[in-house]
This record gives C-alpha cells, sequence and structure tokens, in this order.
C-alpha cells in the first residue's frame, strides 16, 4: 500500500519543482530591475546587491550554523526574497540599513518559523516595515529618477504623499498632481519617485504575463486586488474627486502593483483555493485604499499584504476543497 506524504506549502504540481518557480520568478523581476537602473542609475544596483548578497549570507548561517540544517541558499528563495527588499526600498539608502533589512527578512521573517514553507508572514515585507518604522527618513527620502547621475540628485515627494499632503492642506488632488507634473503617462512608465521596484508598471505588467503564460502563478489574487481597488476608490472618486484620487492614479503609484504581482501571490504566505486567493485579493485591494485614503501613512500595500497574510490559515480553513 502507498504511503501518502503530507508536508506544508508551497505545493507544486508534477513537473516543477521550487528551483524552477523560484528562479522563473526571478526571470519574470528583470524588466522591473533594468527600468530600475535606467531610472536610479547605480544607486539600484548596489541597493539590490546588497540586499541578495546579505539575504544568502544570513540564511546560510542561521541554517548551518544555529539550525544545524543543511543550508538550502541556493533553491532560489533567498534570492527572490533580496530582491523584493530591494525593490521596496529607495535607491538612496545607505547600504548597512539593507543590510539591517536583509537581516530582519531571514531572521525574524523566514527562518524565525523554521524556514521555507513555514513562514507566516512574506519575509521581504517583514523587512522593509521594520525599516520603515525604524528608519523613518531614510525610508521617506526618494530621489527623483535621472539614471547614473541619480547619486547627487535632489529628492522629491511620491505621487501618493503628495496626494496625501495636498488633501491634509485643502488643496484638490488633481490640482496638485497637475503642479507638480504627474500625468498618467509618467506614472505607467514610471518617472517619479519611489522605491527601485515600484515605479514602473510596464516592467511589472511583463512580469505578470511571464509568470501567467509560465504558470507560475494563477491571476487570481492580482486581479481581485486591482478589481478591488478600481472598484473602491472609483466609488470614493465619484463621492468627492476634489479629495479623492480615481482609480488609474491608485493602479499605477506606489507599491500596489509590484505587491499585487509578486509579493501577495507568494506560495507560502497566500490561500491555496481559488476561492480563498479571491478573498485574500479582496481583503488586500480594501486595506490599500483604506490606508492609503484615510490611514497616516501614504502607502497600504506592504501593510494589507501582511495583514491578510495572518489571516489566511483562517481562509484555508473555511475554503477547504471537497474531499475524496
Amino acid at each position: 500500500m502507498s504511503n501518502f506524504t503530507i508536508s506544508p506549502s508551497p505545493h507544486v504540481h508534477g513537473g516543477d519543482s521550487i528551483e524552477k518557480n523560484m528562479y522563473g520568478v526571478l526571470i519574470a523581476l528583470v524588466p522591473t530591475f533594468i527600468f530600475s537602473i535606467v531610472f536610479f542609475g547605480l544607486g539600484a544596483i548596489l541597493v539590490t546587491l546588497t540586499s541578495v548578497v546579505a539575504c544568502l549570507v544570513f540564511e546560510y548561517v542561521i541554517q548551518k550554523y544555529l539550525m544545524k540544517q543543511r543550508p538550502t541558499i541556493w533553491d532560489g528563495s533567498a534570492i527572490i526574497t533580496g530582491v523584493l527588499l530591494a525593490f521596496n526600498l529607495p535607491s538612496s539608502l545607505p547600504l548597512w540599513i539593507v543590510v539591517i533589512g536583509a537581516l530582519v527578512a531571514i531572521g525574524i521573517g523566514k527562518m524565525s518559523f523554521g524556514g521555507l514553507g513555514n513562514n507566516i508572514f512574506n519575509p521581504a515585507l517583514v523587512g522593509r516595515v521594520f525599516l520603515l518604522i525604524s528608519f523613518p527618513v531614510q525610508m521617506t527620502t526618494w530621489p527623483i529618477p535621472n539614471g547614473f547621475a541619480t547619486a547627487d540628485a535632489v529628492t522629491g515627494a511620491t505621487p501618493l504623499a503628495l496626494v496625501k499632503e495636498a488633501v491634509k492642506n485643502g488643496q484638490a488632488v488633481g490640482d496638485a498632481l497637475s503642479s507638480a507634473g504627474f500625468s498618467t503617462g509618467n506614472l505607467i512608465l514610471g518617472n517619479m519617485g519611489g522605491s527601485l521596484g515600484e515605479v514602473t508598471a510596464i516592467g511589472l505588467l511583463l512580469g505578470f504575463a511571464y509568470m501567467l503564460i509560465r504558470k507560475i502563478i494563477s491571476w487570481h489574487i492580482p486581479v481581485a486586488i486591482f478589481a478591488t481597488v478600481i472598484v473602491f476608490s472609483g466609488i470614493l472618486n465619484l463621492a468627492d474627486p476634489a479629495q479623492f484620487a480615481g482609480p488609474v492614479f491608485h493602479l499605477f503609484t506606489g507599491g500596489l502593483m509590484l505587491g499585487a504581482i509578486f509579493m501577495a501571490t507568494d506560495y507560502v504566505t497566500s490561500p491555496m483555493t481559488h476561492k480563498g486567493m479571491l478573498i485574500y485579493g479582496v481583503g488586500i485591494g480594501l486595506l490599500t485604499v483604506i490606508i492609503r485614503v484615510f490611514g497616516a501613512y501614504p502607502e497600504g500595500m506592504s501593510f494589507a499584504i501582511l495583514i491578510m497574510n495572518g489571516f489566511t490559515p483562517l481562509i484555508n480553513r473555511y475554503c477547504k476543497p471537497r474531499r475524496f
């Protein structure tokens, strides 16, 4: 009689492997990385390289010397954590702060739960939120995109921060964006301040298409997030267009696309069923708009994903497929 082996997520179809899917995600991140270099120059390279190397080193040391396990740093998961952490950081962030973020992401966000397949929260976002709370000034200093001249560049506000400040001062959202030179074209191309991986919608959508074609992820979570943000922000905009930005603005600003495509779809921390994925995506979309519009922070994607990560076990419990 055959024995069935039951293991924690991620679960993959036959013919796939963790390494194959992880490196597939890394390929999908290449267009965004190229755009980040175009916009932010050497800073993008240094922050990303530092983050990836630090994540690999910390995971190796923790597995080999603290957990007494065989290191598995080449399965791709630590590299993805490093890249995604970097993509959530400004290109001007001091490298020692990047190393601290990598330590928190790997040491607390991943390995403290037992490593790949056991972590409750997305490790890259754990590192990012820790840095945001611990180093708020450095984490909200955004160089204006200027290629390899960005090293000595001036800084500017992100569109989300600009809108937040405009509403606070009683200024109309549209007037604030127009005076700052933010057009829909700029938002789509990524010609604005922000984290490395959040500024270019084109690069992120190319990665999304690649992962859908390769069946690395399904459409359910990203589409549920996008649809919820469009509907909710659209209702608010119709109610008061002077105070609430429209759906296009929310879709193409901040970390919405980066989070929806690459972090909310994390195998380990997202629901397993399609129904659960839709519920999870709707929750992230609602929380993101609520935090952006009514919260203290201009951006809410990271917090929304982490909050819904905490609900994933409940969603899995109540969205179980029928037993055979």
